[in-house]
This record gives structure tokens, C-alpha cells and sequence, in this order.
């Protein structure tokens, strides 16, 4: 088994990498597939390793890893699949590759509201779906969804593409708040608004805004702290200094507000190993540097957001469970498709 940290940037690479050199079920070792980028957990996985001398091996790919783990079935080495977006996670017990989480620490560490009622799955940090907006062209210091199909904005809003998991919990939260029909029309109103077509991700966005292309963009908060400290691309640093985050709907509701978290693999062969784990991320140590080095909201109570967040504003939270998210992606995915909205403004 190799012990080193490996990250495949495709699922194509994916697809040709094994976990290999030794059995799977190697004493001191857990397997990990994640669909969140390894920059983003190393530092988690550096301080596990240090605590328990267990070593985390890691796959990473964008997309098809529940549904590896599915086709490998009882012979899949992977221990945990770490992700993002409830739906990732309640599409995971779906897929029938999880097994519950049996454990009094995490129970303790995460409140119920962001475990499955069946341990299936469990969150690890909130992350919030806001708007950036350029300090030079936009005056106004609030803004609601709903606004975003407003015609004032037209010609001036990125975003990534509506199929995207992020953009899909946002959208299922509208359903869930508005209807199937009212989301529609909203939908078709912020196509009518975009500057472009959606592409990129959420960086490419804010890159968009400070080269004028846009004048707001639709984004996760960790991705301004990602920016403002970034020294190997310093110009990200330009693109977070030209924008300003608005918490939309903080006078109502307050702002959508989705997961990163874990499933424990089926047929994980390093079941203990998983289990301490999954313990160690939902302990107080682990969301501190989910906290200050991802610049992510923890999910464990007591522990504080990093000063850098914190200057960002207050975060009000969307009260919306995360069961009616869930439940209606479906309907948000076949909106995006019906309205056009990833053909762009033109459609």
C-alpha cells in the first residue's frame, strides 16, 4: 500500500489507479475517497496521521466515485468517501455503498441536524452559497436570491453551470421554499441576467468580476479566504480584493447552506481505522483547522469561525432542512435543463 498522499485530478485517471502494492487490509492505514480536492483535507490527514499513526491514503476525482465504489462492491478498498453537497451524501446511501456510523463521540461532537437519523452519513462543515460583488460597481450592501432575476442585473451576473451540485442545492432550496413554478420563472429571469455563459468555477467567477466582465457572481464563501491567501497564484489575491461578500436574505430566512461530510464505506476493509477517522474530523482540533485553514463553518458546537470569516460578516443560516434540499434536486436539476439555463442568456 502506498503510503503517500495520491490525488488524481479526472475520473478517467481515476478509472486506471488502484489502491495497490499491498492488501487493503494493511494494520495502520485507512483508504479514502474524496471528491474534495486534496489541498482542502491534507492538513486534516497531516494532523490525524500525527495523532494516531494511521496513515490516510486518497483518491480524489471530480465525479463517479460512489458509483466506483458501487461497481467494486465487496472488493473496494476504500474505508470513507469524503464530499460535498447533501445530495453527494444522501445519494451515497442510495447507492447502497454506506453502513452506519456506530459511535458516542461522533453522536456527541455533531449535532443531529447534520448526521442521517440512520448514521449513514455524517457532516463535518457549512459551508454558505453567497454573493460576490465588485467594490467598484455595486453599491448596495444586501441582496436576496430572489433579486438575482431582477432586470437591474441584467448583462451582469457569472455563475458556474447550473448542474453543478452547488448551484443544484441552491436551486433545490428555492423549490423547496417556492415551488417547482415560481423557481422556474426565477430561474429563466437570472438566465436572462448572466453576462455569459455559466462556466468555470466559483474563482473563475470572481476572476470574471475584477476583469469587468460581471459585476457579481455567485460563489461559496471558503472561496474568498482560499483567494485572499493564496501565494502560489498571488493574482487570486487581486480578484478577492476587488469583491465583497453580500449574505443574501438576511432580513428573511437567511442564506442557503449545504455540507461537506462522510460516508463510511460499505465493505470498508479498515472499519476501525474509518471509524477513529471520522471521530477525529468531528473533534474539536479537527474543526479548528477545518475553521482556519479552510475557512469553513464548523458543525461542532463551541468551536468559532476563523477572524478572517468573521470579518466577512454575519452569517444567518437558512433553516431549511437538509432533507427537503435533498428531496428536491431532482426537480431543480430538470428546471435547469428546461429553462436553458447552461446555454446561456441567448436561450
Amino acid at each position: 500500500m502506498r503510503s503517500t498522499l495520491r490525488a488524481l485530478t479526472g475520473a478517467a485517471a481515476l478509472a486506471a489507479t488502484t489502491f495497490a502494492a499491498a492488501p487493503a487490509f494493511a494494520d495502520g492505514e485507512v483508504n479514502i475517497y474524496s471528491y474534495r480536492q486534496p489541498f482542502l483535507i491534507q492538513p486534516l490527514l497531516d494532523a490525524f496521521t500525527a495523532e494516531t499513526g494511521v496513515k490516510a491514503n486518497v483518491i480524489y476525482a471530480k465525479k463517479g466515485l460512489g458509483e466506483r465504489i458501487s461497481a467494486e462492491g465487496a472488493n473496494s478498498p476504500a474505508d470513507i468517501l469524503l464530499t460535498v453537497d447533501i445530495g453527494r451524501l444522501d445519494g451515497a446511501k442510495q447507492l447502497g455503498i454506506t453502513q452506519p456510523v456506530v459511535s458516542d463521540v461522533v453522536n456527541g461532537n455533531i449535532p443531529a441536524e447534520f448526521r442521517d437519523p440512520e448514521g449513514h452519513w455524517i457532516g463535518l462543515t457549512n459551508r454558505a452559497r453567497i454573493i460576490y460583488a465588485s467594490k467598484d460597481r455595486v453599491s448596495q450592501d444586501s441582496i436576496t436570491y430572489e433579486e438575482l432575476a431582477d432586470p437591474k442585473w441584467k448583462g451582469k451576473i457569472c455563475t458556474r453551470s447550473g448542474q453543478h451540485v452547488y448551484s443544484i442545492g441552491l436551486i433545490a432550496s428555492m423549490v423547496a421554499h417556492h415551488g417547482a413554478e415560481k423557481t422556474e420563472e426565477w430561474l429563466a429571469g437570472v438566465r436572462d441576467n448572466l453576462a455569459r455563459k455559466p462556466a468555470g468555477n466559483d474563482r473563475a467567477q470572481v476572476k470574471s468580476i475584477f476583469a469587468g466582465e460581471c459585476d457579481i457572481s455567485i460563489g461559496n464563501t471558503y472561496y474568498m479566504g482560499k483567494m485572499e491567501t493564496n501565494e502560489k497564484e498571488p493574482e487570486q489575491k487581486e480578484w478577492a480584493a476587488s469583491v465583497r461578500i453580500l449574505f443574501p436574505n438576511v432580513e428573511d430566512r437567511g442564506s442557503h447552506v449545504n455540507l461537506a461530510g462522510v460516508v463510511l464505506a460499505k465493505h470498508a476493509p479498515n472499519k476501525d481505522n474509518a471509524v477513529k477517522l471520522i471521530e477525529f474530523l468531528t473533534s474539536a482540533d479537527a474543526q479548528k483547522i477545518y475553521a482556519e485553514t479552510n475557512f469553513e463553518y464548523p458543525v461542532t458546537p463551541g468551536v468559532e469561525v476563523s477572524d478572517r470569516v468573521k470579518a466577512w460578516g454575519d452569517l444567518k443560516k437558512d433553516a431549511l432542512s437538509l432533507d427537503d434540499i435533498a428531496k428536491n434536486r431532482k426537480t431543480a436539476s430538470e428546471l435547469v435543463d428546461k429553462v436553458g439555463f447552461d446555454n446561456g442568456p441567448s436561450s
